[in-house]
C-alpha cells in the first residue's frame, strides 16, 4: 500500500501529503490523478505537435493504469471488513 502510494507520486510528481489512514490516503490520492487524468484530456486538444501529442497520451495510459491499481488496492482493503 505505501509502496504504491510512494511509486505513484515520484512517478507522476504530486505533493507529498499526510494521512491518518490506508483508505483515506488512497482516496486522496485517487482523486488527484483524476484531476491530473482531466487535465491531461484538456492538454491534448490544445497539443501543438506531434511529440508532445505522444507524450501525452503516455502519461495519460501510466495515470489510467495507477487509477486502476488504486481502485483495485481500494476495493481489497473494503473487502477485508
Amino acid at each position: 500500500m505505501k509502496k504504491f502510494i510512494r511509486s505513484v507520486q515520484s512517478t507522476l510528481g504530486l505533493e507529498e501529503f499526510d494521512q491518518e489512514s490506508k483508505k483515506k490516503a488512497l482516496k486522496v490520492l485517487l482523486k488527484k490523478l483524476s484531476s491530473r487524468k482531466k487535465g491531461i484530456h484538456a492538454s491534448l486538444k490544445t497539443v501543438g505537435s506531434k511529440k508532445e501529442e505522444n507524450e501525452l497520451k503516455e502519461e495519460l495510459e501510466i495515470v489510467k493504469l495507477q487509477i486502476k491499481k488504486g481502485k483495485k488496492i481500494l476495493y481489497k482493503l473494503y473487502a477485508k471488513k
